[in-house]
């Protein structure tokens, strides 16, 4: 039987989604859970990889068990969640079809960086402050450029082992926010103190989103043209793009399925 598990976590505390020797992972943290709970060995399959820091939201993974061992789905998330720590949590867990696979089968992910420009305590630990003013017009004319299919080797880390650097983006714009501490409890804030990225493709490389972001905010900064994007996919390479940006203001917001 193959069964999906829906999971959102904090990714501060882990060495990135990848089972490493004597690193704490996600993927790692839940295979344990899981072996512990069924008494059997259990390889856990996510929709992609997150680096160090990186944070998700509705995670799909999938998992396999032989038609012997049984088990309530409800009771298994229920007692999951009583396992795993506080920076995990398990939101659903559901038989699915054998040939259902959470990476192969996912048409699209997305993600979400996201930026203050004023010290706000309550964003520190997943939103990234920036000192520098930043031209919001200039970076979506920017991102225009990503969008379509490409070669985006340019924003790929260096040692990245993919078997083509080709990927598909569907959706890549920034607009302002507001955090729900804002609104709720009244935090002073200014317009356009909180803006957030959102892109969306079929895949993506190691550090892509984390590099493409420090790109646009060199543009937003007023360093480069907002046409310096089509020229760093066209002929560009990784020393060529800016740098990256932290983790832990970046977001896996889910994927789409067929």
């Amino acid at each position: 039987m193959r069964y999906i598990i829906k999971l959102s976590y904090d990714g501060s505390a882990f060495c990135g989604w990848q089972i490493q020797n004597n690193a704490r992972t996600v993927q790692g943290e839940l295979e344990k859970a899981l072996a512990t709970l069924l008494g059997i060995p259990v390889q856990v399959t996510g929709a992609g990889r997150t680096d160090s820091d990186v944070n998700a939201i509705s995670y799909i993974a999938h998992f396999d068990v032989t038609d012997e061992v049984s088990f309530d789905a409800a009771h298994i998330c229920y007692k999951l969640n009583a396992i795993l720590a506080r920076d995990m949590a398990v939101h659903e867990v559901c038989a699915v079809s054998e040939d259902f696979h959470a990476r192969f089968d996912a048409r699209s992910r997305e993600y979400r960086y996201f930026i203050h420009f004023r010290k706000d305590p309550f964003c520190e630990k997943y939103s990234y402050r920036m000192r520098y003013p930043l031209d919001i017009e200039r970076m979506n004319e920017a991102a225009t450029y990503l969008i379509g299919e490409h070669d985006f080797s340019c924003f790929e880390k260096v040692g990245g082992n993919n078997v083509t650097s080709i990927c598909t983006v569907t959706e890549a714009f920034w607009k302002t926010y507001r955090p729900s501490h804002v609104d709720l409890m009244d935090f002073p804030c200014r317009e356009g103190d909180y803006i957030m990225f959102t892109v969306k493709a079929n895949r993506f490389l190691r550090n892509m989103v984390r590099a493409i972001v420090g790109s646009l905010i060199e543009v937003g900064r007023g360093k480069r043209e907002p046409s310096w994007i089509k020229d760093l996919i066209a002929s560009g390479t990784r020393s060529d793009a800016g740098s990256s940006v932290p983790g832990n203001a970046l977001f896996f917001c889910g994927a789409e399925y067929k």
